[in-house]
């Protein structure tokens, strides 16, 4: 089955950025709310076909809540990524983007965060916070599919995703490039809020319960922990996420 793209902000997004990857976009027959005729008028803009199917049939295409539109992808979208949409970059890409960057730049990196929904979460709060780019390695993480490209509401297609086949040494190079890494660490001393994160951030987040591998530790400049006030221990890590990426906005302001 060809990949989708499936949910109106996500389709929305691949639409204005990369209609050249879109094969043709199923929208539900009998809807002709405001939503729909949007996604309809934009797509007869950009050339992009457009057929109407009944629910029953999008639900066999999409396999999850579609909202009433289905992009489905070409084989190889642009920029090199299976019905891609966004950038996806390897190490020697996230490197020269680092290097490009006219201003410290924010990272944010996710070890082992092996659940799509979390992983289109991040991604939404790296987008919002205007990050980057979202690193993750290329084994034992989520990678972007339809449900992470919901979930992202549009973030996947505009976000740059680089997949690394060696986390640790990734980091070593853009420690190399200027970056100061902070992992974070339930059992750290310090907190994020002590930290001075003005210069260019690659914020490392593990999965939940194991968090950060030992490797990936030991690459980070510094250990850091939110502070909980409650009885739970640990946040979920896309709120984690979230708190972190925009403390480093907050300070930069």
């Amino acid at each position: 089955m060809a990949e989708c793209v499936y949910g109106i902000h996500a389709v929305d997004s691949l639409l204005r950025r990369s209609p050249g990857a879109i094969v043709q976009l199923a929208l539900q027959s009998g809807r002709e709310d405001r939503r729909i005729q949007s996604l309809l008028e934009l797509a007869r803009n950009q050339g992009v076909s457009v057929v109407r199917l009944p629910r029953r049939e999008l639900d066999q295409l999409a396999g999850g809540r579609h909202q009433g539109a289905v992009a489905s992808l070409a084989a190889d979208g642009p920029a090199g990524s299976p019905g891609g949409g966004g950038e996806v970059l390897d190490e020697a890409g996230l490197l020269a983007l680092v290097e490009a960057a006219a201003q410290p730049v924010l990272l944010l990196v996710l070890d082992g965060v092996t659940d799509p929904h979390n992983l289109g979460a991040c991604l939404r709060s790296a987008d919002a916070a205007g990050a980057h780019a979202v690193v993750v390695p290329k084994d034992k993480s989520a990678d972007l599919n339809p449900t992470v490209r919901k979930v992202a509401c549009g973030a996947a297609e505009s976000v740059p995703f680089a997949r690394v086949t060696n986390l640790a040494r990734t980091l070593e190079a853009l420690k190399r490039q200027g970056v100061w890494v902070y992992g974070a660490a339930g059992e750290a001393d310090t907190e994020l809020y002590d930290c001075q994160l003005t210069d260019s951030v690659a914020l490392v987040l593990g999965a939940e319960g194991s968090g950060l591998r030992r490797l990936t530790r030991e690459c980070c400049d510094h250990l850091v922990k939110l502070p909980m006030a409650g009885s739970v221990s640990s946040l979920n890590v896309s709120v984690a996420a979230g708190v972190c990426l925009f403390e480093v906005v907050r300070q930069r302001r």
